[in-house]
């Protein structure tokens, strides 16, 4: 919830069903009541920011988490075409992946991440990574009122 108590919209652009289940659970188990949103590829990220199609009445997401490798259109390539457009530059972008790999991490944050978590592999610690990004996205930052 923000400062003001308004649930925000989470989109979490996944394509691992595992990981999307663990992401809710974590939602559920830290009492996190901001609404989570799914695109399970690239294409249906961009439709969902785009209010394209079966997303066409969707909110504007106030963060994304995002997973690099994804099927249609990667990560990177959406991540690219959030901090390109003028309507979507705004919302934070949380790069969530498995890759730890130096490469991605610089060229996630040259493409204007706001942020790069690598998943942790053990699920507490995933959930606590979440519960964080929750705390310093919605209750320490200020995010826009869109």
């Amino acid at each position: 919830m923000t400062e003001k108590g308004r649930a925000i919209d989470v989109l979490l652009v996944e394509d691992d069903p595992g990981d999307e289940l663990i992401t809710r659970e974590a939602f559920e188990h830290n009492k996190i009541n901001n609404t989570l949103h799914v695109a399970r590829d690239g294409a249906e990220g961009l439709d969902f920011l785009y209010r394209r199609g079966r997303f066409a009445d969707a909110p504007r997401p106030d963060l994304v988490l995002l997973d690099l490798n994804l099927p249609k259109y990667d990560g990177r390539e959406l991540l690219r075409r959030i901090k390109s457009d003028p309507d979507l530059k705004h919302i934070p972008v949380v790069v969530l992946t498995t890759s730890s790999a130096e490469e991605d991490i610089v060229r996630s944050y040259q493409l204007h991440a706001n942020a790069y978590v690598t998943k942790p592999v053990d699920l507490d610690q995933f959930m606590n990574a979440v519960r964080q990004i929750d705390e310093f996205f919605v209750q320490v930052v200020r995010l826009p009122q869109t």
